[in-house]
This record gives structure tokens, C-alpha cells and sequence, in this order.
């Protein structure tokens, strides 16, 4: 899913931890009145710091021991996983962190409850750039959580020259070594751009210019992935993924002969950020996690563990922070900063022309003869009963019931 970090933190990292120790945070006494309750935490895989080794903090450990709230924690893979089952309503959570463009559709679908932060103490680390986004114009239903732009990920042991378009994952000279992210808004965004589309583009003609470019793609293909990137890329089995920075930033301090581009034609900027959804049980504990995600020292070991550009000024001030935010990858100088555009909710239409289109390319070119050979056997042998049936017995109904062979 997005996100996974082996960074190895600097000594200066370790000692301040340890001097700091775990349980020290802000507004400690702010916590206390909920224990015993349990609150239930929907968010992107390998996207919390989960961990005591290096150095590290497990977040939710600490707001356990802090706070005396049991939290329940279960991932998804992307918006489009994630969004059908808070949409459904087949389970509660009062956590979860989807992308702006699915908040923005899941506030016009009325599917989150209002966070009132002023209840934030932590709130005032939110810096400005990330307030009033487009997608929550009045701060009314998230709180920024990390920040990120979809780049090329490439081998440079593979990968004959430094490639700067998005045209490489369709160059013959990798065939079966580019694997595709495995996401439709993400996946149709690279041949929109390579075509000077816009990614919020309603038009059906371009939409379907987008889908045959994929399809095209499909015979080069690797495969199709998310989480799986991981695997591949820092073991060298593929040469060329397109992925978000975070994960690069993570993969790289694995395989060192993995490198990162921002292709000339543009990307996808985003910004993820916490909601309390409607099916909330226990808003009030949703609360108090927020505010825990929002604590510098928290903040800071989640950056470094998942590899995210930040919107918390707490985690950009601190020490232990300083090299991070030097990286040109998260935070690329003005002169190297790529062009950009945010993804927007799009009307139903379209949103059903882009799940109808995916299906179609997931499916183009695969081998199902041996599927409708063996349909057909078993038509055959249905067939061959049914008609003896109906003529020992003349019943008509026999027919009604038998379903139609194709």
C-alpha cells in the first residue's frame, strides 16, 4: 500500500529519544478520562510508526499506555479499497486518513463528522500552507497528516540512461521489468499528463485516449502492484515503477542503486489527512489521537519512519528532523520543484467511466480459453440431459429453468 521505512536514525537521533523518553509528551494530562475504551484505526499500510527497534517509537503503544485507550488498527491498500467499506458501513471506525480528493467526496456524501480544532492543543503545528486546502476550504473535517508527489522510481543498474518522461514505462527496451501501480486514479494520471491532459479531466474521448494508452502498456507489464513494490524494487527484480516519494525515499536506503525523477510532464501532488468518519463510536478518543499524531515527538518519529514531506512545523523545527529536510526528493528547490496538480472528486459519471475502463485493461489480453472451454464442457453435458428430459416428457419447463448457454 503507500508506505514502509528502514531508515537507520543518526546517533544524535537515538540519544535524544533516550533522553526524552517514552510517554513525555505534551499536554499530558489532557489524555486521562477515556481508559477503557477502545477506538478503531482505519489507515494506509506500513503509514505509522510501528516500532521500538532503531530507536523508534510504536505510536499507537504509546497512546495506549498514555491515554488508557485500546486502539484496533487495520489497513487498506488505497483510497478506492478504503472508501466502500466506510461507505457500506460494514464495520465502525473512528479513525481513518484517506487523500484530499477522497475527503473532498466523502464530505459531499456526508460520510465524515465535523472536528472541532479548537479541542486540538496541537492544532497550532498545522502550518498555513496546508490550511484551507480545496478539498476542506474551512478545516472542518480533516487534519493534515503527511505530504507527497507520485515520481518515477528506476534501477540505475537497469535502466540504460536517467530517464526524465513518463514515456520510459512504455520504452520495449524493459519489457517485464516495469511494473504499474496498481490504482486507477493513479495509473490513468501518468498518460494524462503524458498526453497534456489535465487529471481531473471529465471528457469521455480523453479518458478513453488515457485507457488505450494503458492497454498498449499491458504487454510490457510486469505487473500491476502496490504493496508488493517494496519486494521488487529493492531487490532488483524491476527496473521502473511510478510511486509515491515516501516509499522511494524508504527503498532507497535499502537498494541504493534505486533512484527518483520527477518527469517534465508533470505529477500528482497530495496531501494526506485524518478524519473522523460518521460510523464514529468513540468521537472523543478520535480526538485525543489526533492530537497525539500531532505532538512533534510523535510527528517526527512517523516522518522518519514512513519517509513523507511533513505539514507539522513541530517536525520540521526539530532536531532530529534536520537531514530530512534537506532531502530534494520530499522538498525539491524551487528551481527542481516539478510541475504539480492536486486530484479533484469527480462527478459519478466519470467516476464510473474510470472503473469501467480499468476493468477493461485489467482484463485486456488475458487467456481465458481454457475458463470458456471448460463453460462450454459443462453446457454440453447440461444441454445433452435437459433436451433428453423434455423429450421423454414434454415438459417446457424444463427449458424455462435452464440457463442460457453462451
Amino acid at each position: 500500500m503507500k508506505k514502509l521505512l528502514f531508515i537507520t536514525l543518526s546517533v544524535t537521533v537515538l540519544l535524544s529519544l533516550c533522553a526524552f523518553g517514552a510517554g513525555a509528551y505534551e499536554n499530558e494530562d489532557w489524555y486521562s478520562g477515556l481508559e477503557g475504551t477502545t477506538i478503531n484505526v482505519f489507515n494506509w499500510g506500513e503509514y505509522i510508526s510501528d516500532t521500538y527497534e532503531d530507536g523508534m517509537i510504536d505510536v499507537n503503544a504509546e497512546f495506549e499506555k498514555l491515554t488508557g485507550i485500546k486502539v484496533n488498527y487495520v489497513t487498506y491498500e488505497s483510497n478506492e479499497d478504503m472508501y466502500p467499506k466506510i461507505k457500506n458501513g460494514g464495520a465502525s471506525y473512528d479513525i481513518v486518513i484517506p487523500s484530499d480528493y477522497m475527503i473532498q467526496r466523502m464530505i459531499a456524501e456526508d460520510m465524515l463528522l465535523g472536528i472541532d480544532t479548537g479541542k486540538l492543543p496541537n492544532y497550532h503545528y498545522i502550518s498555513e500552507e496546508y490550511k484551507n486546502m480545496y478539498y476542506d476550504p474551512d478545516n472542518a473535517f480533516s487534519v493534515p497528516y503527511n505530504v507527497g508527489m507520485v515520481g518515477l522510481i528506476y534501477n540505475t543498474k537497469m535502466v540504460e540512461e536517467k530517464p526524465d518522461s513518463w514515456t520510459a514505462l512504455w520504452d520495449e527496451r524493459y519489457a517485464g521489468k516495469i511494473l504499474m501501480i496498481d490504482n486507477p486514479r493513479d495509473a490513468f494520471a501518468i498518460p494524462q499528463k503524458v498526453l497534456g491532459y489535465s487529471l481531473n479531466s471529465t471528457d469521455e474521448k480523453e479518458l478513453s485516449d488515457v485507457a488505450q494508452m494503458l492497454i498498449e502498456q499491458k504487454p510490457l507489464l510486469q505487473g500491476y502492484v502496490m504493496d508488493e513494490i517494496y519486494n521488487k524494487m529493492e531487490s532488483g527484480e524491476a527496473a521502473l515503477v511510478p510511486y509515491y516519494v515516501g516509499d522511494f525515499v524508504c527503498m532507497k536506503d535499502v537498494n541504493p542503486d534505486l533512484d527518483f525523477v520527477y518527469p517534465k510532464e508533470g505529477v500528482n501532488i497530495f496531501v494526506d489527512a485524518v478524519c473522523i468518519p460518521k460510523c464514529a463510536q468513540n468521537y472523543e478518543g478520535a480526538i485525543k489521537y489526533i492530537n497525539f499524531l500531532l505532538d512533534p515527538e510523535i510527528g517526527v518519529n512517523n516522518a522518519l519512519y514512513i519517509g513523507y514531506a511533513t505539514p507539522n512545523t513541530g517536525v520540521m523545527e526539530h532536531p532530529d528532523y534536520a537531514e530530512m529536510k534537506d532531502n530534494e526528493y520530499l522538498y525539491p528547490s524551487e528551481e527542481n520543484m516539478p510541475d504539480v496538480e492536486y486530484f479533484r472528486n469527480l462527478p459519478q459519471e466519470t467516476l464510473d467511466m474510470f472503473s469501467s475502463l480499468w476493468n477493461e485493461i485489467k482484463i485486456h489480453g488475458t487467456d481465458n480459453t481454457h475458463i470458456y472451454l471448460g463453460f462450454a464442457a459443462v453446457g454440453a453435458v447440461a444441454l445433452f440431459f435437459i433436451i433428453k428430459k423434455a423429450v421423454t416428457k414434454k415438459k417446457r419447463e424444463y427449458w424455462y429453468n435452464f440457463p442460457e448457454v453462451k
